[in-house]
């Protein structure tokens, strides 16, 4: 009896500590701390993005990938040393991921502002990620707050965690699935898509090899994208790259999904009535993709006295 009651008190605790962790942040940490840091990731973010359209969905990218890899700490910003095996030299991240100077501006800005270095890197990264959807038409989500920095990195584990462009509907579930993530936040998420571009070299095996696409479709990014060659020439992944619209769901109930893992999502499987739901309701989907936002943004943050606040988003202090 004894050992029963031992147990559930265990069971208690942990689901405490783990409640604690994600209540520990608040839209309104920088309030008191720093009331003027997220007005200026704003402006610094908007300024970007009216210089380059396209930096709206590098910044949301930069957001995902450091959050599917040992959670939301502002990993995937370190640049490689001898002892940090940066994972910006991932396979996902690699001549692709982008948009460091961008953080690296509105940190001195914030630092500046702030008097001191309070705000932590992977708070910049969710603020800039939120900032970007809604500078490009998206919706809005109040973003929780408090994250510390991180103090190590690992490619390897961003190579086995980011989801590949080539994975099929069982491998994507699986993938969200161990990140906590269940299928509602999986296509609200891949909404993201709505925004930004692919390298021909992720789509080309889809354009030329698939029988779930569209013809016209392939042809019209055969065009562009070779067989041979090109490997990082860009194509839209909707029809309207800069703008956040409901363009890139559509395009899968048309079988024009541009990468693999798009298509994956309305191919007859169990996913098939959500992208059919956002692709005439421009509310849900709005809806779905800021709570997995927040969802998204709660993975294994490091809080109180874990990790560091960094000074300069690209090291480690020492």
């Amino acid at each position: 009896m004894a050992s029963r009651g031992h147990h559930i008190l265990l069971q208690i605790f942990v689901l405490s500590a783990l409640a604690t962790t994600a209540l520990s942040l608040s839209p309104y940490y920088y309030q008191n701390i720093c009331p003027q840091a997220l007005p200026t990731i704003k402006r610094v973010v908007e300024a970007a993005i009216y210089k380059e359209r396209r930096m709206g969905a590098s910044l949301l990218r930069l957001h995902f990938h450091d959050c599917f890899v040992n959670g939301c700490d502002g990993s995937i910003l370190l640049d490689p040393t001898p002892t940090i095996d940066s994972e910006k030299n991932a396979l996902a991240n690699q001549n692709s991921a982008r948009g460091f100077e961008v953080i690296d501006q509105i940190k001195a800005e914030v630092d500046k502002i702030c008097g001191r270095p309070v705000v932590s890197c992977a708070d910049i990264l969710a603020v800039a990620a939120r900032d970007s959807v809604v500078a490009l038409g998206g919706p809005s989500w109040k973003v929780r707050l408090g994250r510390r920095d991180s103090t190590t990195a690992s490619r390897t584990q961003a190579n086995l965690d980011i989801p590949s462009p080539f994975m099929d509907l069982p491998a994507l579930i699986n993938n969200f699935k161990n990140q906590g993530l269940n299928q509602k936040d999986l296509v609200a998420l891949s909404g993201g898509h709505s925004i930004g571009f692919a390298q021909c070299f992720t789509f080309r095996n889809r354009i030329y090899s698939a029988t779930n696409i569209d013809p016209a479709f392939a042809k019209q990014r055969q065009a562009t994208c070779p067989r041979i060659g090109g490997n990082n020439t860009l194509s839209p992944l909707d029809k309207t790259p800069a703008s956040f619209d409901t363009a890139y769901f559509n395009n899968l109930v048309k079988q024009r999904g541009l990468l693999i893992s798009d298509q994956a999502l309305f191919s007859g499987g169990s996913t098939d009535d959500l992208v059919k739901i956002y692709s005439s309701n421009p509310k849900a989907f709005w809806n779905d993709f800021a709570q997995s936002m927040i969802k998204m943004g709660n993975i294994k943050p490091l809080t109180g006295k874990q990790g560091q606040i960094r000074v300069n988003c690209r090291k480690v202090n020492y």
